[in-house]
């Protein structure tokens, strides 16, 4: 369901804006391997310019008239259909975790392209988030369970 609506995010990116957005977090690690990990939101990495730059207004109008509504400004996260979306810049990959996007591997489906990390990509975003305030107090635990699943899924 998340990711058919992901699709469909990033199919309206695209018309609009030109963007092949990175379908991120544990809904991207979902469809990477093909397993149900709970996800509770959709986490999308686009161009920086269009949440954090001059082209946030014009995106968030956009959003806003596709039938999404924001509900935190700072997060870049809107919801549609009680599904949250939230947004971040994709060049933060290369300072967080050391991934240079310009390999990250590109897929499509049902005519819709979007980026997806690799597994040793995702272990880099999942160790790294590991050592985040935030996350060591409140997901540590699924973080590392998803680093011991990618690390099975590498074996």
């Amino acid at each position: 369901m998340k990711y058919k609506c992901f699709l469909k995010n990033a199919e309206l990116l695209h018309e609009k804006f030109g963007i092949i957005p990175l379908l991120y977090g544990s809904l991207g690690l979902e469809v990477l391997l093909k397993a149900d990990l709970a996800s509770d939101d959709i986490d999308i990495l686009i161009p920086g310019e269009f949440v954090t730059g001059e082209r946030w207004g014009e995106f968030r109008l956009f959003l806003e008239a596709s039938g999404y509504k924001m509900i935190d400004e700072h997060e870049h996260t809107f919801v549609r259909e009680e599904i949250e979306y939230s947004y971040a810049a994709i060049e933060g990959l290369k300072d967080f975790a050391g991934i240079d996007i310009s390999v990250i591997p590109s897929r499509t489906d049902g005519g819709v392209q979007f980026m997806l990390l690799s597994l040793e990509q995702y272990l880099k975003v999942y160790l790294r988030s590991s050592l985040d305030g935030y996350r060591m107090n409140v997901k540590e635990k699924q973080d590392n369970q998803k680093i011991e699943l990618i690390k099975k899924y590498m074996n």
